[in-house]
């Protein structure tokens, strides 16, 4: 027995050392890959050095791409699901399809198969809402903004209502070309997701 307790003693603190730190994986655009400001000030980096201060073990792996839409992360996903294994995955994706002008319905498509692989594979998912300018129409416009409260109600996924709350046509948060969020607004943008992340993060039930 005491053979046994040794061995175990030198065995269980590999293990546990050996177990690799749960994944929250962001699959998003522009708005999450800094563009136009230092990849370290931007809200995936500030969201990496809260985890680190608040004690939790969570890293992050940021597979955002300017320039992406709902097709591009859908198309991207079933590697970066089997290379990273992620816990959670945050989903920004559809305010290139909005501005475009694109099919509501193929952007459904498109969210409903990101959600669908990462529920699929174990991996829980929160959805960041966006909203898009006025001059599209109203219609189109509140048609686009309910696509994610809907989706997250059907899967029963995390939603954050609107990504942008506190930053989207607020000159002073906003570059120059007067679309992305600046430096200044990145923290903002953490703590607009921060509740509805943490909640994410809790074990079942």
């Amino acid at each position: 027995m005491s053979r046994l307790l040794l061995i175990f003693s030198f065995v269980l603190p590999s293990l546990l050392q050996a177990a690799p730190a749960p994944v929250i994986l962001v699959l998003g655009d522009s708005l999450s890959a800094a563009y136009g400001i230092d990849t370290a000030k931007g809200w995936v980096a500030l969201l990496a050095e809260r985890l680190r201060a608040q004690g939790l073990p969570q890293q992050v792996v940021n597979a955002s791409i300017s320039g992406d839409t709902s097709k591009g992360g859908l198309d991207r996903l079933p590697p970066l699901l089997a290379e990273h294994r992620p816990q959670l995955l945050i989903v920004e994706l559809g305010a290139n399809d909005g501005l475009r002008g694109l099919s509501l319905a193929a952007m459904r498509a498109n969210l409903t198969g990101i959600i669908e692989l990462a529920q699929r594979s174990g991996t829980r998912v929160l959805l960041l809402g966006m909203r898009i300018p006025p001059n599209y129409g109203p219609r189109y416009t509140e048609q686009f903004h309910a696509i994610y409260a809907e989706l997250a109600a059907q899967y029963h996924t995390g939603l954050v209502d609107f990504f942008l709350d506190g930053v989207g046509g607020i000159p002073s948060l906003i570059q120059d070309d007067g679309l992305h969020p600046n430096e200044t607004a990145q923290p903002r943008l953490l703590d607009n997701i921060w509740a509805s992340l943490r909640q994410a993060l809790q074990p079942p039930g």
